[in-house]
């Protein structure tokens, strides 16, 4: 009897801020519920170098990667049964990220969001373009496509907005395995429809940026307080309300079963009161968290625990990430000169035993093809192309005698 392949599934929180409901919803939830699969092979880990893109602060850094630890473990993350670890423990990551950076055009980077809205911002105020824009800023996407590729990550649950970044992962990916063989697995992006972005306070996405969240654990009586002051129209009592665009009614969605969604969908065609909307909101959420709040409270109070399972966590994925590391090392040249007699003019000689095309990508960034005789001589030298995928269509055509050599 054949037995279904186990899928990767692997998903991280920056370490800037305390987890809210957003977090929770859009990925720690549907994350914990991934890991508890058959076929699942989860891997979950702490961004705390991404962390550094977005704050200073060396303490906040430090206090968020506790917090975000203890939600996931008090959501129900099982670190026996996934591979739990914290970015920086894992040395090859950062190393996949100066490889992927070479073979990735500089323009799939200048299309990223959080970039261009940096530049957007800055030339709309009449600043220069790249005013206070870091390198990491940059560089964000390549550091999160090598966080995903290290892993060989098969579905990556992201919020809606962050599918982007999973589009240039499997951009990076084919570039790699174009130039060095199929190493790389391309990653899919995984995502609930309806609870992928959620409102924060003020109705725009629930984002630390926007100062707008409702932490996952707040107490019951600061989670009240908060929801309490959601913005709502000024419609009253009796008056049927628009579930489109309703805070309230998208984040009750996102805890409520379907037949408790309806039930509120009908109340607010009855008229319900903000009041009365916002209490059942409260009440709804309060039911999953409380019993998640206790556990994540004595979680809090034992740092040494969490850092115990982090560190279990490092050695199981550096278990996986130094032998793959090795393989692309070893793929792009990296390699022990003890194995440099591969590279004398006879060795050479035995491995051209008959013609082959090569395509590489030179110092000026244009990418090449070649053709080599059996006898390692050089037939055919290509002009350079822009991307690997017009260079690659130009050595097809020649390998059919479509075009002439150039």
């Amino acid at each position: 009897m054949e037995h279904a392949a186990k899928q990767r599934f692997l998903t991280g929180i920056t370490t800037s801020g305390t987890p809210h409901l957003g977090n929770y919803v859009g990925s720690i939830r549907p994350s914990v519920a991934a890991s508890q699969g058959a076929n699942a092979e989860s891997f979950y880990f702490l961004a705390d170098y991404h962390a550094l893109i977005k704050t200073g602060e060396p303490a906040r850094i430090q206090q968020s990667t506790l917090e975000i630890a203890a939600s996931w473990l008090a959501a129900g993350l099982d670190p026996e049964r996934v591979i739990f670890y914290r970015q920086s423990d894992i040395a090859q990551i950062p190393e996949l990220t100066w490889l992927l950076t070479c073979v990735l055009g500089k323009g799939v980077l200048n299309r990223a969001h959080a970039y261009k809205s940096q530049v957007d911002k800055n030339t709309s105020s009449g600043a220069e373009p790249d005013a206070d824009i870091t390198a990491g800023l940059f560089m964000y996407p390549v550091l999160m496509g090598a966080d995903i590729l290290m892993f060989k990550a098969n579905q990556v649950p992201v919020g809606r907005d962050q599918i982007q970044h999973i589009e240039m992962a499997r951009d990076m990916a084919k570039a790699f395995n174009h130039l060095y063989g199929d190493l790389l697995v391309l990653p899919e992006a995984l995502i609930e429809e309806s609870v992928a972005t959620l409102p924060g306070l003020d109705g725009r996405k629930m984002s630390k940026s926007y100062d707008n969240t409702i932490p996952l654990f707040a107490s019951r009586e600061q989670l009240k307080k908060l929801i309490a002051g959601i913005v709502t129209d000024s419609s009253g009592p009796g008056v049927a309300k628009q579930t489109e665009g309703s805070a309230v009614f998208q984040i009750y969605q996102a805890f409520a079963s379907s037949d408790e969604t309806e039930a509120m969908r009908r109340a607010y065609a009855d008229g319900i009161s903000w009041g009365d909307a916002k209490n059942s909101l409260f009440e709804r959420i309060d039911r999953d968290v409380a019993p998640m709040r206790v556990t994540y409270q004595a979680l809090m109070a034992q740092p040494e625990k969490i850092e115990a399972i982090l560190q279990a966590g490092a050695s199981k994925a550096t278990a996986c990430s130094m032998p793959f590391m090795h393989q692309l090392r070893h793929a792009v040249g990296l390699r022990p000169l003890a194995a440099a007699q591969a590279l004398t003019p006879a060795s050479r000689k035995m491995k051209s035993d008959s013609p082959s095309f090569k395509q590489y990508r030179d110092k000026d960034g244009m990418f090449y093809f070649k053709f080599i005789g059996a006898d390692g001589q050089l037939l055919v030298q290509s002009d350079g192309y822009t991307s690997h995928q017009e260079a690659a269509k130009a050595m097809k055509l020649l390998k059919n005698g479509n075009i002439a050599s150039r």
